[in-house]
């Protein structure tokens, strides 16, 4: 008993975390081994690439979005309500960008045989839906706060 808690005093966890995230670390560089084999560079360049856009454009529009959120909104819950569906729609679009702007309908089409000019228009059905529904659930929220505040109302 003691010499486990020497591991776990030493090293934070339980020995089988350090075995799972040994093995998680092998799986990930057999992975990343695999990947590289082919265009190495490109992948690599992507990564850096990636990277780089997301720190030096992307999160000062997230910051820049957010302000005007907040000057346009002006309770935390209800700014919530639009930041889930941005963000869910947001990161679909990032996902499928290629297809939903119709950079790689050729390739996807080969490969799959399906039709790829329905994208745009499932990519905007579900931000629709994703909008509709935070609305819908925030009017829900509203309706029964609004509930609960009159029948303290009249119950005092």
């Amino acid at each position: 008993m003691k010499a486990r808690s020497g591991f776990r005093r030493r090293y934070g966890d339980s020995p089988s975390h350090l075995l799972l995230l040994l093995c998680s670390f092998a799986l990930t560089g057999y992975a990343g081994v695999r990947l590289l084999r082919g265009d190495w560079f490109g992948i690599v360049l992507w990564f850096v690439g990636a990277a780089v856009l997301h720190d030096l454009v992307l999160l000062p529009l997230y910051g820049l979005a957010d302000r005007a959120l907040r000057a346009a909104v002006p309770t935390p819950v209800s700014r919530n309500h639009v930041r889930v569906p941005a963000f869910v729609s947001g990161l679909l679009l990032l996902v499928w960008f290629p297809l939903i702007a119709g950079t790689q309908v050729s390739r996807y089409e080969r490969a799959t045989g399906l039709s790829a000019d329905v994208f745009w228009q499932r990519w905007l059905s579900i931000t629709a839906g994703l909008f509709a529904a935070s609305a819908l659930w925030l009017g829900v929220r509203a309706a029964v706060s609004w509930t609960r505040a009159r029948r303290r109302g009249a119950g005092s």
